[in-house]
């Protein structure tokens, strides 16, 4: 999340009797960010146990505290730039490896049973989806002050862990087994991955917020989001990972569609005329 804080010049002659000051480090936001840490940590050792339903489980979650965390930071103007730092490597290891770890664990290692070749594709692909992370994430903190707010530009590490965790969560309630478990699995990491490190335009819904106007629509949709998903968790958040993980390439062909269907009419504009 963007944490930053006015920098505090500690090169200043401190006052007599008076100690110099330090960089805040505020608690609650990071309270927060440590939760989803822990949560991310959590999921790891779940899976190592044969837990993959708890693991996927505690991704998710750690989901939720890492969108609360810096609003929070926001709303209570206790933004700073260790949190900042502190909530990008937090995002590593919860959104980054842990989905890694815990989809490995659940399917991908299953591929050395159809050989040797397979068995290095498994944890390859699991892998790219870990290095994928982490290149997303240094682009984000790179470019985050530049960048259009209404967008991010490739899928958010978050969203792309949600979808991961669902899949899994998902597949271990119905008790998926054979080939084509392990295909999906294998297919939905490498893409996942991908999309990631993509430059795909995914909505970022940062102009929603609390103190903010919003439509009529959304007043509609938020709640029935919320009874869709107590009825059947891990299928409709799975469904609504899919959704938005499509929605990027989706949103690129239809803006590059009307591009095309404009160039022509552009060009016949600018002709001179006889």
């Amino acid at each position: 999340m963007d944490n930053r804080d006015d920098a505090v010049d500690e090169s200043a002659e401190p006052t007599a009797g008076l100690r110099p000051r330090r960089r805040a480090i505020y608690v609650l936001p990071n309270l927060l960010t440590t939760g989803s840490l822990f949560a991310g940590f959590y999921g790891i050792i779940a899976s190592i146990d044969g837990h993959y339903e708890a693991g996927a489980i505690a991704v998710i979650i750690a989901g939720v505290l890492d969108g609360l965390d810096g609003r929070l930071a926001r709303l209570t103007h206790t933004e700073s730039e260790f949190g900042q730092q502190y909530d990008s490597l937090s995002d590593m290891v919860s959104f980054g490896l842990a989905p890694a770890v815990i989809v490995y664990q659940w399917g991908l290692v299953r591929l050395a049973e159809y050989g040797w070749l397979w068995a290095k594709l498994g944890w390859l692909a699991a892998f790219v989806y870990a290095v994928s992370g982490a290149l997303r994430l240094a682009r984000f903190n790179v470019r985050s002050r530049t960048s259009d707010r209404r967008f991010f530009e490739g899928l958010p590490s978050p969203s792309a862990a949600g979808l991961m965790m669902s899949m899994v969560w998902l597949g271990t309630k119905l008790g998926w087994t054979g080939g084509w478990t392990l295909v999906l699995a294998f297919v939905v990491t490498a893409v996942a991955g991908a999309l990631m490190v993509s430059r795909f335009a995914f909505y970022s819904f940062k102009e929603v917020h609390a103190r903010g106007r919003i439509s009529f629509t959304y007043v509609i949709v938020v709640p029935l989001t919320f009874v869709l998903v107590a009825m059947d968790p891990p299928a409709v958040l799975f469904g609504i990972g899919v959704i938005y993980a499509l929605s990027g390439p989706a949103v690129s062909l239809w803006r590059l569609r009307r591009r095309r269907a404009a160039a022509p009419v552009a060009r016949a504009g600018g002709q001179p005329r006889s």
